[in-house]
């Protein structure tokens, strides 16, 4: 065929099927749901022509509340066809601006994790609710309150398959007892992070050997608290900083965890 032709049949092809190969999008959306009376609003992301049931993954915000960040991860997580869920354990409105502010919010679920709990569970029961999620294959992550979210949905028992804490806080009120955890789990620690201390890791191994659970303590090397979060900057001194290394090794290694636990 001349080259001519085949350059013409080449955006033939293009024009008419390549749209076929293209037409899947990720659709990210506000969504609505509630803990008792309190209104929470989340952000729901998804591949909108997946046809099959999916995974469900609910990401957990850190202290200042459901931001940017947190949604992002919930659409990397829907591209690679998972239904994602950033869920608002605050409630809608609450979105601290400053640190001063994030800590007294933040403190008060830290206080009462009966109410942490309670609100994780409202957003375990919304992702099930969904028509594209398949009920028996759900997984929660969290970065650093939404860290210790992530875990204490685990110690209460629910139905999970897999908890994923990044840079979270560790220490419990409420310990889980022999065979209270159902879910895998998986910590991400950064081995400079001065927020979370030797003294609360120690107290954490203890705690899941006795409660009999399956996880694994990874340590991020040069990494301090805050090392999956770009907008942390890059100054260690300050005790938070990002590291793009320990970011995408985590990230890679959670990916892993998954294809683990859903399979």
């Amino acid at each position: 065929m001349p080259k001519k032709k085949l350059i013409l049949a080449f955006f033939f092809f293009a024009f008419f099927f390549f749209p076929l190969f293209t037409y899947a999008a990720v659709v990210g959306r506000e969504v609505e749901y509630k803990q008792g009376d309190a209104l929470l609003q989340g952000y729901l992301a998804y591949e909108d022509s997946a046809k099959e049931k999916r995974p469900g993954v609910i990401i957990v915000h850190e202290w200042k509340g459901l931001n940017e960040y947190a949604k992002s991860r919930a659409r990397q997580l829907a591209e690679l066809g998972y239904v994602a869920l950033a869920a608002d354990i605050y409630g809608k409105g609450i979105r601290p601006e400053s640190h001063e502010e994030a800590a007294k919010v933040s403190g008060a679920y830290r206080s009462d994790r009966n109410l942490t709990r309670a609100r994780g569970k409202a957003a375990l029961d919304f992702l099930r609710s969904q028509d594209g999620v398949d009920r028996n294959k759900i997984a929660a992550i969290g970065y650093c309150f939404g860290g210790m979210t992530a875990l204490e949905m685990a110690r209460a028992g629910f139905d999970l398959k897999g908890a994923a804490s990044f840079h979270g806080f560790l220490a419990t009120p409420a310990p889980a007892g022999p065979n209270d955890i159902k879910a895998k789990i998986v910590v991400f620690h950064g081995k400079e992070d001065k927020f979370i201390p030797e003294e609360e890791v120690k107290a954490f191994k203890e705690e899941m050997a006795r409660a009999k659970a399956d996880f694994q303590f990874i340590v991020l090397e040069g990494a301090v608290h805050s090392f999956t979060v770009p907008q942390a900057g890059g100054d260690k001194a300050t005790g938070m900083a990002y590291n793009e290394e320990a970011d995408k090794r985590s990230w890679a290694m959670l990916l892993d965890f998954f294809d683990k636990i859903f399979a």
